[in-house]
């Protein structure tokens, strides 16, 4: 189950959290001042009312002994016979419990001793009693101050949790920068509303921002294919041309096999400007007729290539997404990987869930491979291009959540591995 991680619910789990801290502290305290009170009260009347006694004897001797409700005094001579439990007692303090609770002072002066003993249960109750109701009163006042706050911050918060669900609300797609406007006007502080401003510029310019992308893109897409479209068209008219020398028509090659490559990256690079996937439709796409197609333009583009590009497939590998930014990944992969082989084979091997490209090439180091998706990344072996094709792999598969592996040896190959999470199979 999902914690809950609200402000108000935080605020009021804390404020009760110290309601609970503040209330054991004030009972344990005022029970212990009541024991302390107590003892130390009855004791020090014990210690007064026997120095009184001796006073009073030296004065008036054979004076009658105090005796009140709650204190009886025994004295050799005088009054009732002192009983035995009593008699014995040292000079001090003594505490009884039987047959009912008593503190009894023992107290001597000039070889005469006084025994005061005084009934402690009644005097407990009453300092037991006047002690809950100051610290009911204390508990009431704490009770009132914390719900007090707690309400006082829950009105605080209250805008802060507006704004955050408001923010929830935003669409990526379209975001409307007016349910800020609705911000409630009661008990909402200067910072909240700055706060409730910025938010709403911000959101205004993402959208202006997320405008302009959407018209670059979509005129990016046209301006810059109408001219490689005509340099296209016009290379093919001109190899159809049969008293072309030899040298002319492998520079128009050159020329046609560059704008195929520059369509190819132009589209790469509106896919990735894209914020969103809108207007990228999904499909059902095969990767192994996306792999035959770009091996048929990789033999246009490399006619006299003597590298072998093999095919093992275990299944027909069907993937929901773009064809275009498959055509991109793969595309970009198998060219590389060509590019980097003098000698030997190329082989692309189709899974129930992944693709992988091998091919016999120089290798890379373990640091190589750590940065071989870096934006213009050129190792020692980089034959041409400009060290984009990977970084543009790699940011479309994340767009996508394909991962990526790379294995690597040096003089013994690389191979390029990219799984494909959701995928449909066929038999081949």
């Amino acid at each position: 189950m999902k914690t809950e991680r609200g402000l108000s619910r935080r605020l009021g789990r804390e404020l009760l959290r110290q309601a609970v801290y503040i209330s054991l502290a004030v009972i344990v305290s005022v029970f212990v001042a009541a024991r302390l009170m107590e003892s130390v009260l009855i004791e020090q009347a014990l210690l007064d009312e026997a120095d009184y006694y001796w006073k009073r004897e030296l004065q008036q001797p054979g004076g009658a002994l105090p005796d009140t409700k709650n204190l009886t005094a025994y004295r050799e001579g005088l009054g009732a016979d002192i009983p035995d439990v009593l008699a014995a007692l040292p000079p001090g303090f003594h505490s009884h419990d039987e047959p009912r609770k008593t503190l009894t002072l023992v107290s001597e002066r000039n070889g005469e001793k006084i025994y005061l003993v005084f009934e402690v249960g009644q005097v407990g109750e009453l300092v037991t009693l006047f002690g809950i109701v100051p610290l009911a009163l204390a508990l009431i006042v704490i009770y009132l101050s914390l719900y007090s706050a707690y309400r006082i911050s829950r009105r605080a918060v209250s805008p802060i949790e507006y704004l955050a669900k408001q923010v929830k609300k935003l669409s990526p797609a379209d975001p409307d920068a007016s349910i800020f406007e609705l911000l409630p006007a009661k008990d909402t502080d200067n910072e909240i509303r700055v706060l409730a401003e910025a938010l709403q510029d911000l959101v205004t310019r993402v959208t202006e921002f997320s405008d302009r992308e959407r018209r670059f893109t979509r005129d990016a897409s046209h301006e810059l294919r109408t001219p490689l479209t005509v340099t296209k068209i016009a290379v093919e008219r001109l190899l159809r041309n049969e008293q072309l020398d030899p040298d002319s028509e492998k520079t128009l090659l050159r020329i046609r096999n560059s704008a195929e490559d520059m369509e190819r990256l132009t589209t790469a690079f509106l896919l990735m400007a894209r914020e969103s996937d809108e207007g990228l439709r999904k499909e059902w796409v095969c990767v192994n007729d996306i792999v035959e197609a770009e091996m048929e333009r990789l033999r246009i583009i490399a006619p006299t290539s003597d590298i072998a590009i093999k095919v093992e497939a275990e299944v027909q590998l069907l993937v929901q997404a773009p064809e275009k930014v498959l055509e991109s990944v793969i595309g970009n992969l198998l060219r590389n990987a060509h590019a980097y082989t003098d000698a030997g084979q190329v082989v692309v091997h189709i899974g129930k869930d992944s693709m992988s490209i091998e091919d016999t090439g120089p290798g890379m180091s373990a640091v190589e491979v750590e940065k071989v998706f870096q934006p213009y990344y050129r190792s020692q072996r980089q034959r041409g291009g400009f060290g984009v094709g990977l970084t543009i792999v790699k940011r479309l598969s994340e767009r996508f959540n394909w991962p990526i592996e790379v294995d690597s040896e040096i003089e013994k190959g690389t191979r390029v591995t990219v799984h494909f999470p959701e995928v449909s199979r066929e038999k081949v």
